[in-house]
């Protein structure tokens, strides 16, 4: 079905050839390799958009669209079959709702997937034998079509059928790492709190870092790739344009203003239960009346490692209130979730991008079509904001959680989103700052907490973790600030973890004479940060890795987090027997590593790429650090950043916006480029680059200028 629907639309796309795009379009490349596309439309935007990711990215770009199209098995084996059975059906949406898009965002995609195609055209030799240059703009819409929860669907059914059995050890670690490190930084000052008078805004996202050569050639879509884009009289835009699509998850500015997001974690599907139809097979009961379940079979076919191929078949059973994910012989439990089938997340993006006021913006927000970012938001009028956005259904019944809601009625079932007014939305709050760590909107200004009376019912529960509570430290009370100081701040190398526990520590520690007199000098002539040079927090990290291993553990805190102390809670060690025990662990596995109680801290944690091997501060979040940094040990003992801080930007909004920004792993994921690891030893330091965002800036940074396809010598 799949090449009959990519022969129809191809049919309906107006043909522009890769190379009379190219002619509208040039590629400026400043410093660092970063790209500057400058086109004469949006379609020749995207065109150069799509160009200069495969140029930076290889075929990882090509491989996601075949990904996307839910064909990447019949290539690639029986691996990818999984995901080939959820594209199909989120490739099926694209192609029914691609003519709803504006023309705009429909020349932005079709642009992209004309970039990619030339791109494949003129360097074959890069790409797999199966990679065709036949993209089109549906392929790039299917990036960002949404569709319904599996793993929400796993997690109830697992529940329902096997009550107390916890997740496969796999899937636990897998949550829980994404739960904990994943996530990102924002702040807005506005001219209250800055030596300019002017807002100021930081965008600090925290995703796994792209590291090796390989992504090349494989699929993926959480890298982030820093970029300017301008057609005249239409946009001129720099921000984070993701690896892997047109639009992604974008954060960066305009002239006139700029936006951060942050991920959130509300509660987006609900499960309902519906009474089987006792005599009719395949129905349910609804109203009193049968409601039919329809059936879809999907083949997907796969490459065998013999040079064969094989295809499997799946069924799936569906409602018109969602995908029916288990049936028993009384009931049939359906999932709906408010993100399936949403398209528009392109279009969202392109028209924020194109604002030029607060209220302009905030009418786009209106959408909703990317439910899954808080959006941190200032603009040259002073303006600051933080807008909890988030899809969430209405539900005429209470939170059920995991368990499923009994329906007997479509009235029983959401069928509106909860108003847009009643999310929380924090406009030029007193103190001229807002926060956002990817904990709940509770505190995002220490000056107004969030009066739960006045929003959604369901909204996650309060929560402030140790990153989002120094957060708000360092932003509550930090000085009337520079663009620079603000940079400076953002690198706080503080652990607050250490700040509240290592009182207790020591005094555990010594209530046993001279069995820790080493680990109590070190930990007594610490500074408690997580800064290069510091001496002691390396044990002390391997202490709390052993120590709160186990959260579930009562009294690890003598102190638990408190809401009515939010900012100062959880605080004190509640085991002191435990922590001798943790501490004597983490000394002896120190040991066996061959790694010094007293080394510093950039002597052990590192950024490693290319030729760069150079100290680097910063801690993983459920540390407390602000400078979030997650490591993986390398064969040599050390330990390698992998996660968290990558991209860096901060931006003044004034007549004319000036910026700095970093991206850790550079522009490219080729190791013979320049640009592979020039950004590496400088995002270590603590240092940004000047944005080139004016004429004269690029004029005097640039290092090539080319169009698409005259830069083969």
């Amino acid at each position: 079905m799949i090449p009959i629907l990519l022969l129809a639309l191809s049919a309906l796309q107006l043909p522009d050839s890769g190379a009379a795009i190219s002619a509208r379009v040039e590629i400026v490349r400043t410093e660092y390799g970063v790209p500057h596309v400058f086109a004469e439309d949006l379609k020749a935007m995207g065109f150069g958009l799509g160009y200069v990711q495969s140029q930076d990215f290889g075929a990882s770009i090509a491989v996601s669209f075949v990904e996307s199209r839910g064909v990447l098995a019949r290539h690639e084996g029986y691996g990818e079959i999984e995901s080939d059975f959820v594209a199909r059906g989120v490739y099926e949406r694209a192609v029914a709702t691609y003519h709803q898009l504006d023309t705009r965002t429909q020349d932005v995609y079709e642009g992209f997937a004309e970039g990619l195609n030339f791109y494949i055209r003129l360097h074959a030799s890069e790409f797999p034998a199966w990679i065709r240059p036949d993209f089109i703009g549906v392929d790039a819409l299917a990036r960002d079509v949404q569709s319904w929860s599996r793993a929400d669907a796993a997690r109830f059914v697992r529940a329902l059928t096997r009550p107390g059995e916890a997740p496969a050890p796999e899937e636990e670690e897998e949550e829980a790492l994404a739960f904990a490190l994943d996530g990102s930084n924002a702040w807005a000052f506005d001219g209250s709190r800055t030596e300019s008078g002017r807002a100021i805004l930081l965008r600090n996202p925290h995703l796994a870092w792209a590291t090796d050569a390989p992504l090349l050639t494989r699929s993926l879509g959480s890298t982030y790739y820093e970029a300017h884009v301008r057609v005249p009289g239409v946009i001129d835009f720099y921000g984070d344009f993701r690896i892997g699509g047109a639009f992604g998850i974008i954060g960066g500015f305009n002239r006139h203003l700029g936006w951060a997001t942050t991920n959130n974690y509300p509660a987006y599907s609900q499960v309902y239960a519906l009474e089987a139809h006792p005599t009719l097979a395949d129905h349910a009961v609804l109203d009193g009346a049968p409601l039919a379940l329809t059936q879809h079979t999907t083949s997907v076919d796969y490459a065998t490692s013999d040079g064969g191929s094989q295809a499997e078949s799946r069924s799936r059973w569906t409602t018109e209130y969602g995908p029916v994910i288990h049936r028993t012989s009384d009931r049939v439990y359906v999932l709906k979730d408010p993100r399936d089938g949403e398209f528009r997340r392109g279009e969202q993006f392109l028209k924020m991008m194109l604002s030029e006021s607060l209220d302009e913006w905030l009418e786009v927000m209106h959408m909703r079509a990317h439910p899954s970012s808080n959006f941190t938001y200032a603009d040259a009028a002073g303006n600051i904001v933080h807008y909890f956005n988030a899809r969430l259904p209405l539900l005429p019944h209470e939170m059920t959680g995991d368990s499923a809601a009994f329906a007997a009625s479509a009235k029983d079932i959401w069928s509106r989103l909860v108003p847009w007014d009643d999310l929380p939305l924090y406009l030029n709050p007193p103190g001229g700052y807002v926060s956002q760590t990817n904990d709940t909107p509770d505190y995002t200004n220490l000056n107004v907490p969030l009066d739960r009376d006045t929003v959604a019912a369901n909204l996650p529960e309060p929560r402030l973790r140790l990153r989002s509570q120094l957060s708000l430290d360092l932003a509550h009370n930090a000085p009337i600030m520079s663009l620079e100081d603000v940079v400076r701040l953002k690198h706080s190398p503080r652990m607050l973890m250490a700040e509240r526990v290592l009182d207790d520590l020591l005094t555990a520690l010594r209530s046993q004479g001279a069995a820790f007199t080493r680990p109590i000098a070190i930990l007594e002539n610490w500074d408690r940060t997580a800064s290069v040079e510091s001496r002691g927090g390396v044990l002390f990290k391997r202490w709390a890795e052993d120590y709160f291993s186990d959260e579930n553990v009562p009294g690890l805190w003598a102190q638990a987090w408190d809401i009515d102390r939010p900012a100062e809670t959880p605080l004190g060690l509640g085991n002191q027997g435990r922590a001798r025990e943790a501490m004597a662990r983490a000394v002896a596995s120190l040991e066996r590593d061959g790694t010094d109680l007293d080394a510093r801290w950039g002597d052990v944690h590192r950024v490693i790429r290319g030729s760069v091997n150079v100290p680097v501060a910063g801690c993983e979040p459920t540390l407390g650090c602000f400078r979030a940094l997650s490591y993986s040990r390398t064969d040599d003992g050390q330990y390698a950043a992998n996660r968290g801080d990558a991209w860096i930007l901060v931006v003044e909004f004034g007549d004319i916006p000036r910026a700095y920004a970093v991206l850790s792993y550079g522009q490219t994921a080729r190791e013979e480029s320049d640009h592979f690891a020039d950004q590496a030893a400088m995002f270590a330091r603590g240092e940004l680059k000047a944005v080139a965002w004016t004429d004269e800036d690029i004029r005097l940074k640039t290092i090539d200028r080319y169009r698409p396809g005259q830069e083969i010598r």
